[in-house]
């Protein structure tokens, strides 16, 4: 009788991106957004475990669901071919098991929360789950991606406040995480154009053209816009210094990114995520020295 693999240890951290982490900080820090913005930089820390392990869940869920998706179109891109499913080390079947298994963990996780939470983990869940398959329909994926991330936001600030209709501080920071995703993921997606030209993907970096790169640094200067707003109705010295912070290094890399061109759009992605470090931090040193 022949099994289906189910994977070394190598390859399950390989499939969930254990050694590429800056998925993970790239959805950890909107969710650190929403938590500290909304307890003035002390959250409780019942909510800064749960909020910070569902975030290694939810991405590791988030990667395992979308290679299953994409399992048919990985063997014919140069970047993802070697892919644990795409190369057969690890059966489908297999890997759907480790993600409703992690999918269970992290509702455990959010049952320590409130009702109103769980419901909004309900939404997370579903934003979480279609975004694998929306680049076959569409060529803005990213969006979904940027509201799944920053679905994190609206949740952390849900569980400190027990609401997310009071104040527009949640919705700044998930529609700046929508531009934020479809500014850094387009510059992602750059590298990829030709290969998904050739499967039938869809992406903003196809739609754009060579429109992408002005698209791309655009986006980032209105995240700015976005976290300056939320920023201003938060208030606090901490928080300010954190956004002119993180304000210098985006238009750092943006202006990198237009003077380099679409070749440098991998590194702008991968330095992308400090820029939501540095407006997380403003919020962390606020609680420490307010």
């Amino acid at each position: 009788m022949q099994f289906s693999p189910v994977g070394s240890a190598s390859d399950w951290c390989r499939l969930l991106r254990i050694d590429r982490p800056v998925g993970y900080w790239l959805l950890l820090w909107p969710t650190l957004w929403g938590l500290f913005a909304a307890s003035n930089g002390s959250p409780g820390l019942k909510n800064l475990i749960v909020f910070v392990a569902g975030v290694l869940l939810m991405r590791s869920a988030g990667c395992v669901i979308n290679d299953v998706a994409d399992r048919d179109f990985d063997p014919f891109v140069e970047r993802t071919k070697m892919r644990p499913i795409a190369a057969g080390a690890i059966a489908p079947g297999a890997a759907l098991g480790g993600f409703l298994l992690m999918m269970l963990t992290a509702l455990l996780l959010v049952s320590q929360t409130s009702p109103f939470v769980m419901m909004l983990a309900v939404v997370g869940a579903v934003l979480a789950a279609f975004y694998p398959f929306l680049k076959r329909y569409t060529h803005f994926p990213q969006a979904w991606l940027g509201m799944a991330f920053g679905w994190g936001a609206v949740m952390a600030w849900a569980a400190e406040t027990g609401s997310v209709m009071h104040s527009p501080v949640p919705w700044l920071l998930f529609a700046a995480n929508i531009c934020w995703s479809l500014s850094y993921d387009t510059a992602y997606a750059f590298g990829d154009r030709a290969d998904d030209l050739k499967i039938g993907v869809k992406s903003a970096a196809i739609w754009l053209g060579d429109k992408a790169v002005t698209a791309v640094v655009g986006l980032g200067v209105l995240v700015l816009l976005l976290l300056g707003f939320a920023a201003m109705l938060t208030g606090g010295l901490w928080v300010m210094l954190g956004l002119c912070a993180a304000t210098a290094l985006q238009l750092y890399l943006c202006l990198t990114l237009l003077s380099r061109g679409e070749g440098w759009g991998f590194s702008f992605f991968l330095q992308s995520h400090w820029v939501g470090a540095l407006f997380a931090a403003g919020f962390v040193l606020q609680g420490l020295f307010a």
